[in-house]
């Protein structure tokens, strides 16, 4: 009896996993599928059930590397040591390149932090100076204003006693001259 062959929409649909996937593996496992007279690939039930076996390998976080090596015959007898080694391996090689991603956005924020630290203090002591010089001008010109004012009564007041005096002045030669008359008879 012949054995049953499938096309590769039909091993999809049986195993769960898209075309792509199927082809991926294929390359990536070097994994040898037949095919016929058009070079159209064909699946057996054998290559449906190693299909699901690598998908539920693959479910449980395994990588391709290690399903590879075990397809392959690669320490069959301690798999699961083997496989758990490569695993720790690819979860040490991520948690590296986690902490290198770490340290290079760390790197990138820390410096991004120090540039918008100098354009703020810049902004900063802009602004502050700014403020300082627009304060100090009010204040001078309120100093200013307060002396102008202060002149001007004290002008006022000299204008005053200028002519307080002149009036005292002009009083007395009047008196001055009335006591002249008197005593002279002029």
């Amino acid at each position: 009896m012949e054995e049953k062959r499938y096309i590769i929409s039909e091993t999809s649909a049986k195993t769960g996993l898209e075309a792509h996937v199927l082809r991926y593996w294929e390359e990536e496992l070097g994994l040898v599928i037949p095919r016929n007279e058009l070079g159209h690939r064909y699946y057996t039930d054998e290559h449906i059930a190693l299909f699901c076996k690598i998908k539920a390998m693959k479910d449980k976080g395994y990588q391709l590397k290690a399903i590879k090596a075990e397809l392959a015959g690669e320490g069959i007898s301690c798999e699961k040591a083997e496989i758990g080694e490569i695993r720790q391996t690819g979860m040490t090689a991520a948690a590296d390149k986690m902490e290198q991603f770490k340290a290079i956005i760390g790197g990138i924020v820390t410096e991004a932090l120090r540039e918008n630290n100098v354009i703020m203090q810049d902004e900063l002591s802009y602004k502050v100076s700014d403020k300082v010089i627009k304060e100090m001008d009010y204040l001078l010109r309120m100093k200013e204003d307060a002396e102008e004012e202060r002149y001007k009564r004290l002008d006022e007041t000299i204008r005053n006693c200028q002519k307080s005096n002149k009036e005292a002045a002009a009083g007395s030669e009047e008196r001055g001259r009335r006591k002249k008359r008197k005593h002279f008879g002029l």
